[in-house]
């Protein structure tokens, strides 16, 4: 009758026989020198669709997706949205305003044109010197 082997002896041996079934599975790369891909260089596909006429041609092997577009601008539609309609009431409100003249910009600049006064008290505040407000003061008229 042989002896029977102590507890301990057993769980490290299942221990060690788990711990190399479980290495053997590693490849010899190492851990930090393993081929993965890229997950910020997937892009989605848009699902297919049946073309509505069949005498179309097959596109060119790598050509990009005409539908689709790139990355980016599939980014900007879906930060920014297309074109929408208008409310009525932004409707009405652009066709009381009018339409702008095209060249608005480059008439504002102008020494001609004719601006409102804002009065006294916006002139001095515009006119004041730069500062930290440390030596300020305020009048309460009355």
């Amino acid at each position: 009758m042989s002896p029977m082997p102590k507890p301990g002896t057993v769980k490290i041996v299942i221990a060690l026989a788990a711990l190399g079934a479980a290495l053997a599975g590693c490849t010899g790369g190492g851990v930090f020198n393993r081929d993965r891909p890229d997950e910020f260089a997937v892009q989605r596909q848009a699902p297919l669709v049946v073309p509505p006429d069949f005498s179309l041609t097959p596109p060119a092997p790598g050509a990009p997706r005409p539908a689709e577009g790139t990355a980016a601008e599939q980014a900007l539609e879906a930060l920014f949205g297309g074109p929408q309609a208008r409310s009525d009431i932004e409707r009405s409100t652009l066709d009381r305003a009018g339409r702008a003249e095209p060249g608005i910009r480059s008439q504002v600049g102008d020494p001609d044109t004719n601006t409102v006064a804002k009065g006294r008290v916006t002139r001095d505040i515009i006119a004041a010197p730069e500062g930290d407000g440390a030596t300020a003061s305020t009048i309460i008229p009355g």
